[in-house]
């Protein structure tokens, strides 16, 4: 679960976040939506200790978000992932698992590359991928660790029509995860989210995604 209270951020002397509150439950699927600069990223990179909170807190499966122990159960890919391009795609799902694991399970790897339908294109160097297969591997790694929440950072984003049909097939068969992921398409949103956290002014308001679809049907969110 993400429980995010009271959390404020500036630049300088903008404030980019004024108290934001969001609760995201257990295995709920929640878009963060937002005009451009709205701080979706700001607030993405809060949550990751990435940029250090000003005022406020945030919880990640129950941890505060400063103590390291939070990043046993949250993994995030951001819109640009980077991978290893002379490695095969398999080499490179080997590599990052030996982060977690002194011995990476092989079994797992086969599950995740298949999960993700690259286990036929294991022996294949990375360069040679397209987007598309490149963000499927970027997400075949995310799940070789089961996080508790994945958090996504506009996870189709410049992908082919075909290539964004694989990603929301492969977020759609997901149990058991709680998914965080930044948005700008209204129709991806209706296929995968329960819920959408609508960031505008510095705050946050959450919908289910027909309350959103009908308050904001003509897209002028």
């Amino acid at each position: 679960m993400i429980e995010i209270k009271e959390v404020t951020q500036a630049y300088q002397d903008k404030e980019v976040l004024h108290s934001v509150n969001l609760t995201v439950n257990q295995n709920e699927v929640c878009a963060l939506v937002g005009h451009n600069g709205a701080g979706k990223s700001t607030l993405i990179h809060s949550m990751l200790d990435l940029i250090p909170v000003k005022k406020g807190q945030i919880m990640l499966a129950g941890i505060p978000h400063t103590k390291e122990e939070w990043k046993k159960h949250v993994a995030y890919l951001p819109e640009k992932f980077m991978l290893y391009p002379q490695l095969t795609g398999e080499e490179n799902m080997r590599f990052f698992a030996s982060l977690a694991d002194k011995q990476v399970n092989e079994k797992k790897i086969e599950e995740k590359l298949s999960l993700v339908r690259l286990w036929d294109s294991r022996s294949q160097k990375v360069k040679g991928y397209s987007k598309g297969m490149l963000q499927r591997l970027g997400l075949a790694i995310m799940f070789y660790f089961e996080p508790e929440i994945l958090i996504l950072d506009e996870p189709t984003s410049g992908l082919d029509p075909m290539g964004r049909v694989d990603i929301l097939s492969i977020l759609k068969s997901l149990d058991n995860m709680t998914i965080l992921l930044s948005s700008h398409h209204i129709d991806e949103i209706r296929q995968v989210c329960t819920h959408v956290a609508y960031l505008h002014d510095g705050t946050i308001d959450k919908y289910t995604v027909n309350e959103f679809c009908e308050k904001y049907s003509t897209g002028g969110y």
